[in-house]
Parts: structure tokens; sequence; C-alpha cells
């Protein structure tokens, strides 16, 4: 008998994808020799808006800046708990200018900021659950940041490093089910994780390198519905066999740029 799964309303601070392009590399995925379809990627992101809609989500906008074409990758800006806001610090010049544009947008939404001194990039690396705060490293978020985090949060941080440069933020290799559960794909983490993960969560679903490259690990949960990447079919098949809901969405043009579902989804926690 599969469980029955209860999901809970989300409130989803998203980016439109007006100026999304691929104007450098900085992760393996980006090539600037691979033009990107404005057009189509509009109308990917918009299925997503509307879908989370129709499953009872909130969905609120931040307005793009000219210039900023990751902008789109709304998870990176921040990371929400409690109505607390820990905002970003990119490692990468090109995209420091987006911690401004969110930091502004969640200060007129009555919001306090917190500006990390330590390189973080939100919920790129950053992943909630009930008793932790999942925090990956290796390529983009400090060390550092996670005992900020700690400090700031007051919750118990486990440091996960990311070994592999396909995976370079903790957000395309693991995404928290629920409060107590997550999916991952282990050979994304150094051997020591690995078994700090399976210690932590030894119901987890372990996806496999195929569906991790076709960013079905980049997928967000409301404890009942995975919103997930169409190409991912065997995580798809075993979300499905855990009682789990796929309700797939194709965000493949923003794989062009080494984004997806959960990229383009800051979650607002109160």
């Amino acid at each position: 008998m599969l469980t029955s799964r209860v999901p809970s309303p989300r409130r989803y601070l998203v980016c439109a994808p007006t100026h999304f392009d691929v104007h450098y590399a900085i992760n393996p995925w980006m090539r600037r020799d691979a033009p990107v379809d404005r057009d189509l990627a509009a109308r990917q992101w918009d299925t997503l808006i509307r879908t989370y809609r129709e499953y009872g989500h909130t969905t609120e906008s931040v307005p793009p800046v000219p210039g900023l074409p990751d902008m789109v990758f709304a998870a990176n800006s921040a990371v929400v708990i409690d109505n607390r806001v820990f905002g970003s610090h990119f490692h990468a010049p090109e995209r420091r200018p987006e911690s401004l544009a969110y930091e502004t947008w969640f200060k007129a939404a009555g919001f306090d900021v917190y500006r990390p001194e330590s390189v973080c990039e939100g919920e790129g690396d950053l992943v909630p659950t009930r008793r932790y705060l999942l925090a990956g490293t290796g390529f983009r978020t400090a060390r550092d940041a996670h005992h900020e985090l700690q400090e700031f949060f007051g919750v118990p941080t486990i440091s996960l490093r990311l070994v592999d440069p396909y995976f370079y933020h903790l957000d395309t290799a693991l995404f928290a089910l629920d409060a107590d559960n997550i999916a991952y794909y282990p050979e994304a983490f150094s051997p020591g994780c690995r078994e700090v993960l399976a210690r932590l969560f030894p119901d987890a679903v372990r996806a496999t390198r195929d569906d991790a490259m076709a960013f079905g690990l980049n997928s967000v949960s409301d404890g009942r519905q995975v919103f997930i990447a169409p190409q991912a079919t065997g995580l798809i098949d075993q979300l499905a066999a855990r009682g789990y809901i796929p309700v797939p969405v194709d965000l493949s043009e923003f794989h062009k740029a080494g984004g997806g579902i959960k990229c383009c989804t800051q979650e607002i926690r109160s």
C-alpha cells in the first residue's frame, strides 16, 4: 500500500526570463556557442508558474534587470526560514549585482536581509529540512558561510562537499521530498558526505547519474506533488512508487545555463 502524501501550500518567489541568455560560461553546462531560444524559455517558464498556481501555490515576481541573464534563477538569491532572509554573495562577478536586486524586493516586502560575509548562493546550495539545513560547498558556496548560516538561523547545518563539476550546486544533486526525506545522487558527493546522507536519510530516494544529468534533482516538492523534469524518467518512476505525484514540467531551455525548475524557484518559508 502506498503512503498517503500530504501537500502544503507554498509561497514562491520567481523572476521572468526576460533577459535570459548565455553570455558567459561559469559552469560546465554553459556554452556560448549554444544560442538560447528566448521565446521557448518564456513559454516554458510561464508553464511552470501556471502549474504552481494550478496546484494551489502562490507566486510573486521580482522585476528582471537588463544585463543580468541569470537573474531568472531566483533560488540563488537567498534562503528564507521563518520569515528571516539570509541573502546571497555570488562567487562569479557577473552575478553579484543580482544580490541587490533581490535584496531590494525583500526589503520592500517587509523583510530584513542579512548580507553574508562569505560566498553564499542561496538555495542553490542550501536545502532546509525539518531538523537540518543541508549546505553544499566545493564549487560555489564557501564553507565559512555554513557557520554564518548556523549562527543566523540557529539550525544545525550539515556541510556537504560536492565533487562533480556538473553538480556545482547542491540543488542539482539533492532536493527535499518533504520535511523529513530527500532524493539525491550519491556520487555527486565526497565519500564521507555520502555516508552522512545515508545515516541521516536512510529512506532517501537515490537517483541515477542519467536522471541527475537530466536535472531530475533540480525539482520542487510540496510534500505530495513533485515538479520535475520529464526527462528524468527513472526518478519519476521511483517517486510514483513511493506515493508522490510527479508533475513533469519541461524547462530544458534553461539547462543550457545549468538550471531547471528549482533554480527558477525561491521558497519563502514563513
